[in-house]
Protein backbone atom coordinates (compact mmCIF):
# COMPACT_ATOMS: atom_id res chain seq x y z
CA UNK A 1 0.00 0.00 0.00
CA UNK A 2 1.16 3.43 -0.91
CA UNK A 3 2.33 5.82 1.89
CA UNK A 4 -0.17 8.69 1.18
CA UNK A 5 -3.09 6.34 0.97
CA UNK A 6 -1.57 4.31 4.45
CA UNK A 7 -1.40 7.64 6.12
CA UNK A 8 -4.61 9.10 5.07
CA UNK A 9 -6.35 5.33 6.50
CA UNK A 10 -4.40 5.75 9.59
CA UNK A 11 -5.23 9.38 10.15
CA UNK A 12 -8.72 8.67 8.96
CA UNK A 13 -9.37 6.03 11.28
CA UNK A 14 -7.95 7.73 14.52
CA UNK A 15 -10.38 11.01 13.49
CA UNK A 16 -13.51 7.64 13.32
CA UNK A 17 -12.83 6.71 16.76
CA UNK A 18 -11.57 9.70 18.85
CA UNK A 19 -13.81 11.84 20.96
CA UNK A 20 -12.36 14.66 22.06
CA UNK A 21 -10.81 16.26 19.53
CA UNK A 22 -7.13 16.62 19.35
CA UNK A 23 -5.70 16.34 22.58
CA UNK A 24 -7.47 13.36 22.74
CA UNK A 25 -5.79 12.26 19.58
CA UNK A 26 -2.21 12.91 20.76
CA UNK A 27 -1.56 9.41 22.38
CA UNK A 28 -3.30 7.31 19.60
CA UNK A 29 -0.78 9.29 17.11
CA UNK A 30 2.16 8.98 19.14
CA UNK A 31 1.05 5.14 19.46
CA UNK A 32 0.76 4.73 15.65
CA UNK A 33 3.58 6.96 14.24
CA UNK A 34 6.20 7.19 16.89
CA UNK A 35 5.81 3.57 18.71
CA UNK A 36 3.86 0.70 16.11
CA UNK A 37 5.39 2.54 12.65
CA UNK A 38 8.47 4.37 13.72
CA UNK A 39 8.04 7.07 11.13
CA UNK A 40 9.10 9.61 13.63
CA UNK A 41 11.10 9.75 17.08
CA UNK A 42 9.44 11.18 20.47
CA UNK A 43 11.57 14.07 20.22
CA UNK A 44 10.29 15.45 16.55
CA UNK A 45 6.78 14.41 17.87
CA UNK A 46 7.19 16.20 21.09
CA UNK A 47 8.71 19.34 18.82
CA UNK A 48 5.85 18.76 15.88
CA UNK A 49 3.49 19.09 18.98
CA UNK A 50 4.69 22.06 20.86
CA UNK A 51 4.81 24.15 17.29
CA UNK A 52 0.82 22.66 16.60
CA UNK A 53 -0.01 24.29 19.55
CA UNK A 54 1.26 27.52 18.82
CA UNK A 55 0.01 28.41 15.44
CA UNK A 56 -3.44 29.11 14.88
CA UNK A 57 -6.43 26.40 13.77
CA UNK A 58 -7.31 23.25 14.72
CA UNK A 59 -5.05 21.41 16.75
CA UNK A 60 -5.82 18.33 15.07
CA UNK A 61 -5.54 19.19 11.82
CA UNK A 62 -2.14 21.03 12.67
CA UNK A 63 -0.17 18.02 14.00
CA UNK A 64 -1.35 15.87 11.05
CA UNK A 65 -0.01 18.41 8.71
CA UNK A 66 2.89 19.41 10.76
CA UNK A 67 3.74 15.38 11.14
CA UNK A 68 2.84 14.71 7.13
CA UNK A 69 4.92 17.64 6.01
CA UNK A 70 8.30 16.30 7.55
CA UNK A 71 7.69 12.82 6.29
CA UNK A 72 6.36 13.74 2.54
CA UNK A 73 6.04 17.50 2.32
CA UNK A 74 3.38 18.89 0.62
CA UNK A 75 1.13 15.75 -0.03
CA UNK A 76 1.78 13.91 3.04
CA UNK A 77 0.73 16.82 4.78
CA UNK A 78 -2.53 16.91 2.77
CA UNK A 79 -2.90 13.51 2.53
CA UNK A 80 -2.87 13.16 6.46
CA UNK A 81 -4.27 16.42 7.33
CA UNK A 82 -7.62 14.99 4.46
CA UNK A 83 -7.63 12.02 6.76
CA UNK A 84 -8.14 14.14 10.02
CA UNK A 85 -10.43 16.68 8.82
CA UNK A 86 -12.96 14.09 6.67
CA UNK A 87 -14.40 11.59 9.45
CA UNK A 88 -15.25 15.10 11.18
CA UNK A 89 -17.13 16.89 8.71
CA UNK A 90 -18.95 13.55 7.45
CA UNK A 91 -19.83 13.01 11.25
CA UNK A 92 -21.03 16.29 11.62
CA UNK A 93 -23.07 16.45 8.73
CA UNK A 94 -24.52 13.22 9.85
CA UNK A 95 -25.15 14.76 12.69
CA UNK A 96 -26.83 17.60 11.37
CA UNK A 97 -29.31 15.99 9.64
CA UNK A 98 -30.42 13.81 12.05
CA UNK A 99 -30.01 15.57 15.67
CA UNK A 100 -32.57 18.12 15.55
CA UNK A 101 -35.11 14.85 15.34
CA UNK A 102 -33.33 13.00 18.15
CA UNK A 103 -31.95 15.68 20.56
CA UNK A 104 -34.93 15.77 22.95
CA UNK A 105 -35.30 12.38 23.88
CA UNK A 106 -34.15 11.30 26.95
CA UNK A 107 -32.24 8.64 26.15
CA UNK A 108 -30.16 10.84 24.08
CA UNK A 109 -29.19 13.77 26.50
CA UNK A 110 -27.93 10.64 28.75
CA UNK A 111 -25.94 9.61 26.12
CA UNK A 112 -24.24 12.82 26.06
CA UNK A 113 -23.93 13.49 29.45
CA UNK A 114 -22.34 10.51 29.55
CA UNK A 115 -20.04 11.42 27.17
CA UNK A 116 -19.10 14.42 28.48
CA UNK A 117 -16.65 12.90 31.69
CA UNK A 118 -14.90 10.79 29.43
CA UNK A 119 -14.05 13.29 27.47
CA UNK A 120 -12.73 15.06 29.92
CA UNK A 121 -10.63 11.91 30.78
CA UNK A 122 -9.77 11.64 27.28
CA UNK A 123 -7.91 15.21 27.12
CA UNK A 124 -6.39 15.07 30.24
CA UNK A 125 -4.30 11.68 30.07
CA UNK A 126 -2.41 12.95 26.87
CA UNK A 127 -1.85 16.21 29.13
CA UNK A 128 -0.09 14.21 31.95
CA UNK A 129 1.97 12.13 29.07
CA UNK A 130 3.04 15.41 27.55
CA UNK A 131 4.56 16.53 31.20
CA UNK A 132 6.28 13.24 31.58
CA UNK A 133 7.72 13.40 28.08
CA UNK A 134 8.66 17.30 28.76
CA UNK A 135 10.37 16.21 31.80
CA UNK A 136 8.39 18.44 33.83
CA UNK A 137 9.23 17.88 37.02
CA UNK A 138 9.32 19.27 40.99
CA UNK A 139 11.82 22.38 39.82
CA UNK A 140 9.80 23.51 36.84
CA UNK A 141 5.86 22.45 37.15
CA UNK A 142 5.44 26.25 38.43
CA UNK A 143 5.16 26.94 34.68
CA UNK A 144 2.89 24.80 33.71
CA UNK A 145 0.79 25.90 37.54
CA UNK A 146 1.20 29.39 36.55
CA UNK A 147 0.31 29.52 32.76
CA UNK A 148 -3.16 27.78 33.25
CA UNK A 149 -3.89 29.54 36.52
CA UNK A 150 -3.37 32.72 34.47
CA UNK A 151 -5.39 32.07 31.74
CA UNK A 152 -8.19 30.01 34.18
CA UNK A 153 -8.71 32.61 36.93
CA UNK A 154 -7.25 36.01 35.56
CA UNK A 155 -8.37 35.18 31.58
CA UNK A 156 -4.66 35.80 30.43
CA UNK A 157 -4.26 34.99 27.11
CA UNK A 158 -2.90 31.68 25.62
CA UNK A 159 -1.10 33.72 23.50
CA UNK A 160 0.25 35.62 25.76
CA UNK A 161 1.48 32.89 27.76
CA UNK A 162 3.46 31.35 24.70
CA UNK A 163 5.07 33.81 23.76
CA UNK A 164 5.86 34.71 27.44
CA UNK A 165 7.17 30.82 28.04
CA UNK A 166 9.22 31.27 24.60
CA UNK A 167 10.98 34.35 25.55
CA UNK A 168 11.64 33.46 29.12
CA UNK A 169 12.65 29.79 27.51
CA UNK A 170 15.10 31.85 25.50
CA UNK A 171 16.75 33.82 27.72
CA UNK A 172 17.28 31.06 29.82
CA UNK A 173 18.92 28.82 27.54
CA UNK A 174 21.23 31.87 26.96
CA UNK A 175 22.21 31.96 31.23
CA UNK A 176 22.27 28.07 31.01
CA UNK A 177 25.06 28.41 27.51
CA UNK A 178 26.49 31.26 29.55
CA UNK A 179 26.83 29.68 32.99
CA UNK A 180 28.32 26.34 31.37
CA UNK A 181 30.66 27.88 29.61
CA UNK A 182 31.74 29.99 32.54
CA UNK A 183 32.26 26.91 34.68
CA UNK A 184 34.05 25.11 31.55
CA UNK A 185 36.44 27.65 31.16
CA UNK A 186 36.68 28.53 34.82
CA UNK A 187 37.85 24.49 35.32
CA UNK A 188 40.69 24.89 32.60
CA UNK A 189 42.38 27.64 34.36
Amino acid sequence: MNFYLKSFLIFFRIGVFTIGGGYAMVPIIEAELVDKRKWISKEDFLDLLALAQTVPGIFAVNISIFIGYKLRKFWGAFWMALGTILPSFLIILAIALFFRQFQHYEPVERVFKGIRPAVVALIAAPTFKMAKSAQINRYNIWIPVVSALLIWLIGFSPIYVIILSGVGGYFYGRYKSKKLSKDKGGNNA
